[in-house]
């Protein structure tokens, strides 16, 4: 299906690794220019380099979202590489799995100023230019432990909730401007090592699905009888930041094989 993303220039917040890299690979091979935002320009380099390889075009840039100055200078190279910005996708992600009480004050900073803040900033860098052009899309990404709660990412958990909320106030007060503004909110999307560099929150740290008895366990959280891949939730980001889904804003899309079964 053709989604007519061809010539749009989509920014993908650590688009480098895992769920990102899957999502700037797909909206590569849908003809959209794709600016990667990441702080590991190494895979960054690596993810521009198989877009291009594939026939697509990209660039990397590197930012640090918990900063609004360079988010700022960001979207400026945006513009000043391909003239305009159509697409958001605010994907950078970060937490340390533990349980609540054993975490700190240091941890909840680290965690709200990548999860929530650097979502904030990034909305408000693009939301003027977006509003001047009278259309864009932003598809943030959450996740299904904002809705069903998740053991040892209660802090982490509560940001992808804040960006659920502030997406329907978004989505409310931008309407107006031909700005659409939606979330995905994935389940378990374990990466494979190809996919992820050195920087990343998954490098070097044992999940639950790397063990045969873990992914067991997880399986039966599945109704598909699946976990996801970074494949699924970029063909779900394609779809919502498309003409196709022209009518849809202020909406929160569980990409999760039926992990959590919310209307």
């Amino acid at each position: 299906m053709d989604l007519g993303l061809k010539g749009k220039t989509a920014i993908v917040t650590g688009g480098a690794s895992n769920i990102g890299r899957g999502i700037s690979l797909t909206l590569g091979a849908e003809g959209a220019n794709v600016v990667i935002a990441d702080l590991d320009e190494k895979q960054a380099a690596k993810t521009v380099s198989d877009i291009k390889a594939a026939g697509g075009k990209a660039i990397a840039v590197k930012a640090d979202i918990t900063k609004l100055d360079e988010v700022e200078a960001m979207v400026k190279k945006a513009i000043d590489q391909y003239g305009r910005v159509d697409i958001l996708v605010n994907n950078a992600g970060w937490d340390a799995f533990a349980f609540f009480v054993d975490t700190t004050p240091d941890l909840w900073d680290k965690i709200i100023k990548i999860n929530y803040v650097g979502m904030m900033n990034c909305c408000k860098a693009v939301l003027k230019p977006m509003a001047a052009q009278k259309s864009g899309a932003i598809v943030s990404i959450s996740s299904d432990s904002s809705r069903v709660g998740g053991p040892r990412e209660a802090v982490y958990s509560g940001c992808k909730g804040a960006i659920n909320s502030l997406t329907k106030t978004l989505a409310r007060e931008n309407g107006r401007f031909g700005i659409r503004i939606n979330v995905v909110s994935p389940g378990a999307t374990p990466p494979k090592p190809e996919d992820i560099g050195e920087k990343s929150m998954h490098f070097g740290v044992a999940g639950p699905a790397d063990s045969e008895e873990g992914m067991k366990a997880l399986l039966r959280l599945y109704p598909l009888g699946r976990v996801g891949t970074p494949k699924d939730i970029g063909n779900a980001v394609a779809f919502l930041a498309s003409d196709a889904a022209s009518f849809i804003t202020g909406q929160i899309l569980s990409v999760s094989g039926g992990y959590s079964v919310v209307g």
